[in-house]
């Protein structure tokens, strides 16, 4: 049923999720062992291909709504496919790699790993350096940014859009729609 619905409002849309939208992410946690997992999503994916952007011989078809898997996922998932219905979740280590921002759009992270703030008073200065190279060096790539596991505070958000992170994670999805409304970006 849902889908029907999410059919019926991408084509009265003309071809998006939200009128005069990008590209709508979709993104698809692997929990598990992927060999046994994602064979049977490529062809749950397959079955929207009408909707879905999809990768075809190192190029990007943009549709409605792009699929990003996360989670226990692997480059060797992709093996041997002509058409792709999906794109993987990247790594602040792919920023170092000639891997294609067409298969890997996105770089994630998990804030506690790779940052000691937690969102008490200002960002250290050698943190907001870092946090500023990450976010260059993807951007350059053509590559987005988000960290997970991060602060849920106005003041963490505030720092991420400042140093220009794409996309924020949270689970205070009311408190970041109050913060990002104030902001002029909700």
């Amino acid at each position: 049923m849902w889908d029907l619905l999410l059919r019926e409002r991408v084509r009265r849309n003309g071809g998006r999720v939200y009128s005069g939208g990008p590209e709508f992410t979709l993104l698809i946690d692997i929990k598990g062992d992927w060999r046994l997992s994602y064979p049977v999503l490529r062809d749950v994916l397959k079955s929207y291909a009408d909707m879905l952007t999809t990768f075809r011989d190192g190029s990007k078809q943009t549709n409605a709504i792009i699929a990003i898997l996360t989670g226990e996922r692997s480059r060797q998932m992709f093996a041997g496919e002509s058409v792709r219905y999906a794109a993987l979740d990247g790594a602040i280590t792919d920023l170092d790699t000639d891997v294609s921002a067409i298969l890997i759009p996105w770089i994630s992270s998990d804030w506690v790993v790779d940052f000691k703030w937690r969102g008490a008073g200002t960002i250290p200065e050698p943190e907001k350096i870092k946090l500023k190279d990450i976010v260059s060096k993807a951007h350059q790539q053509g590559r987005r940014v988000r960290f997970w596991g991060a602060p849920d505070q106005p003041v963490f958000w505030a720092e991420m859009l400042a140093e220009g992170v794409d996309l924020i994670n949270t689970d205070d999805l009311a408190g970041a729609r109050k913060f990002l409304d104030g902001q002029g970006k909700g």
